[in-house]
């Protein structure tokens, strides 16, 4: 089952889905929650069976789709990979589980499904064709939850979202088509795999006297493919269309949203654009890097203006996926070790979050602060689960976001220090506008006549919060677990940057750890 196990957790929730049209409406959530469950208890098996100590990657497999252009079905996963999956099986269950919508319950957790499919599929893909197709089909019931169970203003933000991250995809595919069309040039045949890209060298003309804007197709290429992932992200300028699907959106929605989806564009940016492009990356290192820096003050600065709790909590992700970009982008094991530990920590926190909010709108159907206010006195459960899942979003020690936010702050240290220094203010700004909010919805007196007699959280509630609040401090106080896998499969990459690093300045920006100990080359592993 194991030399197939990537199939199963692709197709499953899919074929469970169509299975599901068959389901009662009174068990449609009972159904869903089994499924889910089981996908769940598939991807912590995979993470049992995998092999920590190997950079390269495992469970692949592999059939020809189209041989004569080089397509075919190729799966497999590394560090990098496997706990992203095990973070979407695990939010798909948490958010059936938690699910408070009552109009089309059973359309609605069938959409899920289907979203599980593609998010599976999208960070288990090692062919470009088929990580497209997921990437895309992935947009599609995202669509269909904002616009069927979004807010008044579900459709403008639907099509805002849709339109936003179909036309940065298209640009992707041309990039997607040309690297493909450079490979059949330099082999004589066509291939979209990954893996066989990975030993394409591009040329690089910067130092050679050549017209970069004419000979380096790497700059080319590096630009179409960081389009369709910046928008993705979504990466300032292209972040607007993010606050509306997350004000429009269900809670479902944005939990999905926030803890997964986002991290389909962090995670290409590591699997696609630092191993194929080593000199555009360093070529576009510090330009990338102001950024993420705009993004990470900028958006903590409006996230302090709202009055909307949900917003504040829907910029501040923007924020917080700016310290993804900026240790992704320092290019070495412990900015981009961390940044990929800290896209599984945004999931987690970021994903609680927005949970957590959508039990107050449940009750009292605002969320305008404005309307709360001294919500610890009569909610004291709630106020205590929502303290440390903000406290984890402002990166306190011992929580999970500090180990990520750290290590990527450190990793771009040793490539600029005044950089890391402005981006370092996300910790302090981050802290003033979420500790403002917490004391505008939580402390004070109660003045509010409709807040007064709110029940506390409930035992549904809490088995949907109660895991994430484990994961939030147990990772926070031992990371090694994930930590470990995800540092030796970055290891692979980053040495493979250096050994295709064609210029000077990105030989010396990208280290070579080829006498590492604890390295195993990732050409070998493949």
């Amino acid at each position: 089952m194991l030399d197939h196990i990537l199939s199963i957790l692709i197709f499953f929730p899919a074929l469970a889905a169509m299975l599901g049209f068959v389901v009662t409406k009174d068990s449609a959530r009972a159904y869903g929650i089994t499924v889910a469950a089981i996908e769940f208890a598939l991807s912590l098996w995979l993470w049992h069976a995998y092999d920590p100590m190997t950079s390269g990657m495992q469970f692949m497999e592999s059939a020809p789709l189209i041989p004569a252009f080089g397509v075919s079905y190729l799966l497999g996963i590394d560090g990098i990979s496997l706990f992203i999956i095990i973070l979407s099986t695990f939010f798909t269950l948490i958010g059936i589980a938690s699910l408070t919508e009552t109009r089309r319950i059973k359309d609605l957790v069938i959409t899920l499904l289907f979203l599980e499919m593609t998010m599976v599929g999208v960070f288990a893909a090692l062919d470009a064709i088929v990580f497209y197709v997921f990437w895309e089909l992935s947009l599609v019931p995202m669509l269909y939850i904002i616009g069927a169970w979004g807010g008044p203003l579900r459709i403008y933000a639907s099509i805002k979202f849709f339109l936003y991250t179909f036309t940065g995809s298209l640009v992707m595919l041309v990039g997607i088509l040309f690297m493909a069309y450079f490979y059949s040039l330099a082999t004589g045949m066509w291939s979209f795999s990954i893996l066989e890209w990975y030993r394409l060298l591009l040329p690089f003309a910067k130092e050679t006297g050549e017209i970069w804007w004419l000979g380096n197709y790497q700059i080319w290429l590096f630009l179409a493919f960081f389009i369709g992932f910046a928008i993705k992200v979504p990466m300032f300028p292209f972040h607007t269309w993010l606050p509306y699907a997350h004000g429009q959106a269900p809670t479902i929605g944005s939990v999905i949203l926030a803890a997964i989806l986002l991290k389909m564009g962090t995670y290409a940016f590591v699997r696609f654009s630092l191993p194929l492009f080593p000199d555009a990356s360093v070529y576009f290192m510090f330009p990338i890097a102001v950024i993420a820096i705009i993004m990470i003050i900028y958006t903590a600065m409006v996230a302090y203006a709202q009055e909307d709790i949900k917003q504040v909590v829907a910029y501040s992700s923007i924020s917080h996926m700016g310290v993804i970009i900026l240790g992704i982008f320092a290019l070495n094991v412990e900015g981009v070790s961390g940044s990929v530990f800290l896209m599984i920590a945004h999931g987690v926190v970021s994903g609680g979050l927005f949970l957590l909010v959508g039990v107050i709108y449940d009750r009292r159907h605002t969320k305008l602060m404005s309307e709360f206010g001294g919500l610890a006195s009569v909610m004291p459960r709630y106020a205590t689960i929502f303290g440390i899942m903000m406290m984890a979003s402002v990166g306190l020690p011992l929580t999970i976001n500090f180990v990520g936010e750290f290590l990527s702050l450190l990793g771009f240290y040793k490539q600029s220090h005044m950089f890391t220094l402005l981006a370092g203010t996300a910790i302090i700004v981050g802290a003033i506008y979420m500790l403002t909010a917490y004391k505008k919805a939580f402390f004070g007196t109660v003045t509010n006549e409709a807040n007064k007699n709110l029940k506390d959280i409930n035992a549904t509630e809490l088995m949907g919060l109660i895991p994430l609040v484990i994961v939030a401090i147990w990772l926070g106080v031992y990371p090694k677990p994930v930590l470990g896998p995800i540092s030796n499969s970055v290891e692979g990459v980053i040495q493979l940057m250096h050994d295709k690093a064609q210029s000077s300045e990105a030989k010396a920006r990208i280290p070579n750890l080829a006498h590492a100990d604890e390295l195993n080359s990732i050409q070998e592993a493949h």
